[in-house]
């Protein structure tokens, strides 16, 4: 099951019961503001970054291997299992 456009696990997110979040496939705009990812992923009409052409895209590689933020690449690992690449 897809929990989000990114490859974020959000059954896993230590916010997301905090900011009463309801993952960024079922809501208009994310607590934290505007998301480029989310708002790509949409205007393609994708599911997830898995699903489009140019993955692994540099906005998705920047957002998961952010120094603060990142993950070290485990979203876009995530994506490749949803999309079975």
């Amino acid at each position: 099951m897809v929990e989000s456009r990114c490859g974020l696990l959000c059954s896993k997110c230590r916010f997301r019961e905090k900011m009463n979040c309801a993952t960024c496939i079922h809501i208009k705009q994310p607590y934290w503001g505007e998301c480029a990812i989310k708002t790509c992923c949409e205007s393609k009409r994708l599911e997830n970054c898995g699903s489009c052409s140019d993955f692994p895209c540099e906005l998705l590689n920047q957002t998961s291997y952010d120094k603060e933020y990142g993950d070290n690449g485990k979203r876009i690992e995530q994506c490749r299992t949803w999309c079975g690449k």
